[in-house]
């Protein structure tokens, strides 16, 4: 049940009747696990907990660094060199007191992305390497947890919802292929706009809001992608691969 704090906290979305108190009741009870808490994860993790998610368990191995402070926001001087984890979860039980902010400051691997992200309802991953994204990618299709996917770079975002254990459904490995050792490029050697962060994590917490509460479309099965070089938007159907080894072997 909302308390009449939460009533108040939540009235503008909970007066729109397409989400109404029955979305912010499966809010409430609704589990996210969020891998990465860096340029998609502070404003996913910001929006999140604002919305009123009941749990939210932050998985991230890194420390705040000077050069993060340009487009992860939840961060300060003062957090240089602490755990982005850490300090992820308390900004996020600041934000919203209703909320239980869990970090976990540990690197996901093969070897313990079940036990991570063992009853979330839905995974938000932000992180910045494919051997992790691989990682969660056949954990969510293991244990049938949807995956919200978002990734940036330069002037360009990508979002996608994945629920690659249904049968007319990929997975993120149908995307991108299954080869953890697969060459990346990050933020560091490719640059990102601050604000296109903000923006494409923002976008990833609405689109885990809508699937966990079942208002208009569901990405599934789609890819959105933003490019602010040129200001341009589109989204394109992801096509399940029969020969996926993660989702149909």
């Amino acid at each position: 049940m909302l308390s009449d704090a939460e009533l108040d906290r939540y009235a503008r979305q909970i007066i729109l009747p397409q989400f109404g108190g029955a979305g912010q009741a499966k809010l409430k009870a609704a589990h996210v696990a969020v891998i990465g808490a860096g340029g998609i994860g502070c404003p996913a993790i910001t929006y999140l907990a604002a919305a009123g998610v009941g749990r939210l368990t932050i998985i991230d191995d890194d420390v705040v660094e000077l050069s993060n402070l340009q487009r992860q926001p939840l961060f300060t001087d003062a957090d240089i060199g602490q755990s982005k984890a850490i300090v992820a979860a308390d900004a996020a039980r600041r934000i919203n007191p209703h909320v239980e902010a869990v970090s976990m400051a540990e690197r996901l691997g093969p070897d313990n992305a079940a036990t991570l992200l063992a009853g979330a309802s839905l995974i938000l991953d932000g992180c910045d390497n494919f051997a992790t994204r691989l990682a969660v990618n056949r954990t969510a299709v293991a244990q049938r947890i949807p995956l919200l996917s978002a990734a940036i770079g330069a002037f360009e975002g990508q979002v996608a919802l994945y629920e690659g254990w249904r049968g007319d459904s990929p997975c993120y490995a149908c995307l991108v292929g299954d080869d953890p050792d697969r060459p990346g490029i990050n933020c560091a050697e490719a640059g990102v706009m601050g604000a296109l962060a903000g923006m494409v994590g923002t976008m990833a917490a609405l689109e885990a809001v809508r699937a966990l509460t079942g208002w208009g479309r569901a990405l599934t099965g789609r890819l959105a992608i933003v490019d602010m070089l040129e200001r341009r938007w589109r989204e394109i159907a992801v096509a399940k691969d029969p020969g996926c080894p993660a989702c149909n072997g």
